[in-house]
């Protein structure tokens, strides 16, 4: 080749370059920002088949919201209400007819770890799924490939493309209510634990489901609850809980990592989600996570018993959260406790939110450049699914 005709490669490449560079930019320019924090809201919702009356169906059309969170049971109506799941035939209706809303994938969630922590009862017509301890305990490579591949499979054939998964709490506390007590761990030693999930994320991924390991900075040691109140894990929390979710990032594993609400005064005396000290400079800076980070849900107890719902909103952004779950399905408060909130189920839970992260931006407290980060990493993962 000659050089006069290298040159005219050259430049033929680099304008190319700057064309596409170009229209990259301009389309950035155009998305509008209220769709890029509807993208930054996952919700929980009422229905087992949807209408274009339906509000979920407005969030997903109007106001682009992110993604959606399925659950069998209704806990504010104390199960009085369907939820979302009644059979494969009708779950995986429902969930095509999500996707067909809005031209952006949605991202429709999760748990499914397997044991206690099931949304697809065997009752309904589903697989039934070991739990993380019996799996941990059998500690069998390969049996943990053919269960997660299991789940896996079944998950996307009913048009489910996130899993609120691996567990990757260490079991340091087997009495934990919400851990070790509902078997959800699987297993008190590092090697286990990132053994096994390595092959649940590989085996989602193959299905090209997205697995989101819980619950950063580790919710294992914990002896209270944080769906009910405050979780203080202060005097017995160990670094070595953070080194699951260490190992995992440093091997490229997860693009996505969930928060827990816990209280821990050795990392802040905020709660994670909350906590910049936590999130933006432990997860993001000392351990280099780039991905998505999804809050657990921001109707915990943990955190609506002690921040209002824009509070909490405003600081879990800051703290650098790039995308909120809200389950809208919080249990009613217990009887003969007065300090308890109730949290009844809203319609337009989605909705409140946007507009009050839009308000933020409006008044300078959240730049649209913050907005645009989450945005970008939600996009990236949407993409590889």
């Amino acid at each position: 080749m000659t050089r006069p005709t290298i040159l005219v490669f050259i430049f033929l490449f680099s304008l190319i370059s700057c064309v596409e560079k170009k229209d990259n930019a301009e389309k950035k320019a155009t998305i509008p920002i209220a769709e890029k924090v509807g993208q930054m809201i996952m919700v929980g919702f009422r229905g087992t088949a949807i209408s274009d009356s339906d509000a979920i169906y407005k969030m997903v059309a109007d106001y682009h919201i992110g993604g959606v969170v399925l659950y069998s049971r209704d806990l504010p109506s104390k199960e009085t209400v369907k939820r979302n799941v009644i059979s494969p035939t009708q779950l995986k209706k429902l969930n095509a007819d999500l996707q067909a809303i809005d031209a952006t994938k949605l991202l429709i969630a999760i748990d499914e770890e397997g044991g206690f922590v099931t949304r697809l009862s065997v009752d309904d017509g589903f697989k039934y799924h070991k739990s993380h301890q019996a799996i941990g305990k059998l500690n069998n490579l390969d049996s943990t490939k053919v269960w997660a591949n299991t789940m896996a499979s079944e998950l996307a054939e009913l048009g489910i493309n996130m899993n609120f998964g691996p567990v990757i709490d260490l079991n340091v506390n087997p009495l934990n209510p919400i851990i070790g007590a509902r078997e959800r761990s699987f297993s008190d030693s590092l090697e286990t634990v990132t053994a096994h999930a390595k092959v649940f994320i590989k085996e989602h991924t193959k299905n090209h489901i997205s697995c989101v390991p819980k619950h950063f900075p580790g919710h294992g040691s914990s002896d209270k609850d944080s769906h009910k109140g405050l979780a203080n894990v202060t005097t017995t929390w160990s670094e070595k809980e953070l080194t699951p979710f260490k190992t995992l990032i440093n091997d490229k594993d997860i693009n996505v990592v969930m928060t827990s609400h816990v209280y821990n005064e050795n990392l802040d005396t905020l709660p994670a989600t909350l906590s910049p000290k936590i999130i933006e400079d432990l997860l993001r800076t000392d351990f280099g996570f780039d991905g998505v980070i999804i809050s657990d849900d921001m109707q915990m107890r943990a955190i609506s018993n002690f921040y209002e719902f824009e509070t909490a909103i405003e600081k879990a952004i800051i703290a650098g959260v790039d995308m909120l779950l809200f389950s809208n399905n919080a249990a009613p408060c217990p009887e003969n406790t007065p300090d308890c909130i109730e949290i009844p189920f809203n319609p337009g839970i989605a909705k409140r939110a946007i507009n009050h992260i839009l308000k933020l931006v409006e008044e300078g407290k959240i730049s649209e450049e913050r907005i645009d980060e989450s945005y970008q990493r939600i996009l990236a993962i949407k993409k590889q699914l």
